[in-house]
């Protein structure tokens, strides 16, 4: 091996003492904030809280969240609360608290937090539109005594349902966007999949189309500096708990 020249030794080590004489000042650096949202899934089964957090880094005008924890709310599902409505409300109280200590208190005002139904209060909305707006009461009551930013408790369209089913599933595979060598955030180049959604009271298969073929039921979708037209074919009545209700009847006869 050759050794190094001793002028370009010299150079370096009088580099090095110049670089630990001079005084250097820190340059402080503004971390990222940190913010919360809250996301009530009201199911026709049960109930589930979902705290979610992001930072003011976005991709393509487009937020980048993470859920980093989640309250399975005690008690059947808010529609089943017929005999008492107002119970509907105070089985959201435990994790409301829950969700209050894991949350810093001085965010708490600046949280939003929302309550999205689905299939079952749709479905008691069409046959007893009575109860179901005496549960959307009962839970607005119960969310707005929070300390939270509360926005808004509604029964989801079954479109809109199942294209943020869409979002989330494609979000998680890292469809939309990806991470490259430097950590930046970039396209991912990746086509979008398909998802079968199967509930307590209905299956659901939600895809993307060309947006010339997307039917009056479709939904548009601006995210990551992209459009996508997404659709939902929907089969009532081909849920869980159907379908265990035909394999019980089959047992018995």
């Amino acid at each position: 091996r050759e050794l190094l020249p001793p002028w370009l030794v010299i150079a370096a080590g009088l580099t090095g003492i110049v670089l630990l004489c001079v005084s250097t000042k820190d340059v402080p650096v503004t971390p990222l904030r940190t913010k919360y949202g809250i996301v009530l899934d009201a199911g026709p089964s049960r109930t589930i809280l979902f705290i979610y957090q992001w930072t003011t880094t976005k991709a393509n005008k487009t937020g980048v969240i993470r859920e980093c924890s989640s309250c399975p709310v005690q008690g059947p599902g808010v529609s089943s609360y017929s005999d008492s409505p107002q119970e509907v409300g105070k089985s959201l109280e435990p994790c409301l608290n829950w969700a209050q200590k894991e949350i810093p208190a001085e965010q708490h005002s600046q949280t939003p937090l929302y309550l999205g139904a689905t299939t079952s209060m749709r479905q008691l909305n069409l046959t007893h539109p009575v109860l179901s707006d005496s549960r959307l009461a009962a839970l607005t009551v119960a969310l707005k005594s929070s300390p939270f930013d509360f926005q808004k408790a509604q029964i989801l369209s079954s479109p809109d349902k199942e294209a943020f089913n869409w979002v989330a599933v494609n979000y998680v595979l890292e469809n939309f966007f990806k991470y490259d060598w430097r950590g930046q955030l970039v396209p991912s180049g990746k086509g979008m999949v398909g998802v079968l959604s199967m509930g307590g009271a209905s299956t659901q298969l939600t895809s993307k189309v060309e947006e010339n073929q997307v039917p009056k039921e479709g939904v548009r979708l601006q995210l990551y500096g992209q459009t996508h037209d997404v659709f939902t074919h929907h089969c009532p009545c081909h849920g869980t708990d159907q379908l265990r209700s035909r394999l019980l009847s089959m047992l018995i006869q």
